[in-house]
């Protein structure tokens, strides 16, 4: 959802309040992970503006906005098949433990 979210506004940066904003239910902890994770990869980058507090923005880097096209593939392979999963989640649910 990360690479979505500033895929979406490249190759403009995002402050990490506006991320967190725009990405539904997320804490400011898994925010901080996820991040961290994708800059370490080499998907993101991360600039720091030396205000107080400090200003902290993130951009997709080529890498990472190369990922939009196999992640727009997910998400309609995702779409097509939500119904089948959906079923199958509650005939799992509604199976008797073992």
């Amino acid at each position: 959802m990360v690479v979505k979210v500033l895929a979406e506004e490249a190759p403009d940066e995002l402050r990490f309040a506006e991320l967190q904003r725009r990405i539904p239910g997320i804490s400011q902890k898994m925010l901080s992970t996820t991040l961290q994770s994708l800059v370490r990869d080499g998907l993101v980058t991360r600039r720091v503006e030396p205000t107080v507090p400090p200003a902290v923005h993130y951009r997709l880097t080529d890498l990472g906005l190369s990922l939009e096209s196999p992640l727009a593939a997910l998400r309609v392979w995702a779409e097509t098949h939500m119904t089948e999963i959906d079923r199958n989640n509650r005939l799992a649910d509604e199976a008797p433990a073992r």
